[in-house]
């Protein structure tokens, strides 16, 4: 694998680690949907209650995934890119190492049967 820059390990783990609940996947979706929300907003489209969703919001927010900035008296909270394409690298990253084993693999039989005697007919 490649050289991965200083704590990206530990971003991929995070944003992972925020991605493996449903409900915070879909609280992404509408984020990036709406442009911005609040909590009740968000509430409102979920099964969950107001403050299930501030507490979601604030496992993505440690992942770096979203952001919340006060306007007044409302928290609006907005999608924040770069945990998820840093993750994105890393699985493209995955991906690529996969399909080269793969292809050393499948170069290997493919060379080991046609270097194999013939089966002879009984």
């Amino acid at each position: 694998m490649t050289e991965e820059p200083p704590g990206a390990a530990e971003v991929v783990d995070s944003v992972l680690g925020a991605l493996a609940d449903p409900t915070r996947r879909r609280l992404l979706d509408l984020l990036a949907a709406q442009g911005e929300a609040t909590a009740t907003t968000l509430a409102e489209g979920l099964p969950v209650s107001r403050q299930a969703v501030v507490k979601h919001l604030a496992v993505l927010d440690a992942a770096g995934l979203v952001t919340g900035g006060r306007v007044g008296r409302e928290v609006r909270y907005t999608v924040r890119p770069a945990a998820l394409d840093a993750t994105a690298r890393w699985m493209a990253t995955l991906a690529t190492d996969w399909d080269r084993r793969l292809a050393d693999i499948k170069r290997v039989a493919e060379a080991a049967e046609r270097d194999s005697p013939s089966k002879r007919p009984d």
